[in-house]
């Protein structure tokens, strides 16, 4: 009588067990474990020749973003992801990130009458990061009175490299110690 148990036990195990390598098998086989191509190296070049060195290694990709920098061609790829080198698995999607063919540019805004640090700020949220300040005549301390590029004044909505050094002219709150104060020249003749 306790055979039968026995014998039934023993082949749920031996089900279980060939259940099991057979899910590790196909699993093996859908994942295609152990079998993996390297990333090439392919920053430099131009997206027409990597395309080629990409396909030849089984591999798919998709540009993702654009960068701006001096010491790069324009249009060559400067970031893969994963990277140069990294194992993958065949027909994966890697991602390219290329040097823009021209020099980044943002719209100046339009400056005038805010505060200086709101105008430093919105200069530096459009990109511009290379901001000088320049203190000019005025009547209220700390206002923003415009941009200049190499001594020209620049116009709201002119669009210009962001890695051009502006100058920002703020007001230094002066101007009537410079002229003298009229108001009270006339006060004190009227009296």
């Amino acid at each position: 009588m306790h055979m039968p148990v026995l014998y039934h036990l023993s082949v749920i195990i031996v089900l279980f067990v060939v259940l099991i390598q057979l899910i590790l098998y196909f699993l093996n086989v859908y994942t295609r474990h152990n079998q993996s191509v390297i990333v090439p190296d392919i920053k430099g070049l131009q997206i027409e020749e990597a395309t080629v060195f990409i396909r030849n290694s089984g591999l798919r990709y998709q540009i993702v973003d654009s960068v701006y920098s001096k010491g790069v061609l324009p249009g060559a790829i400067v970031e893969v992801s994963p990277g140069v080198g990294s194992k993958v698995k065949n027909r994966r999607i890697i991602s390219i990130t290329l040097n823009a063919k021209g020099e980044q540019r943002a719209e100046i805004p339009d400056v005038a009458d805010l505060s200086y640090r709101q105008a430093y700020a919105i200069l530096q949220a459009r990109g511009f990061t290379l901001i000088e300040t320049k203190y000019v005549p005025g009547r209220y301390r700390n206002l923003a009175v415009q941009v200049e590029l190499n001594g020209r004044k620049l116009n709201p909505g002119e669009l210009t490299p962001v890695s051009s050094m502006l100058i920002l002219n703020v007001s230094d709150g002066m101007e009537s110690a410079r002229t003298g104060d009229t108001e009270n020249v006339f006060r004190e003749t009227d009296d």
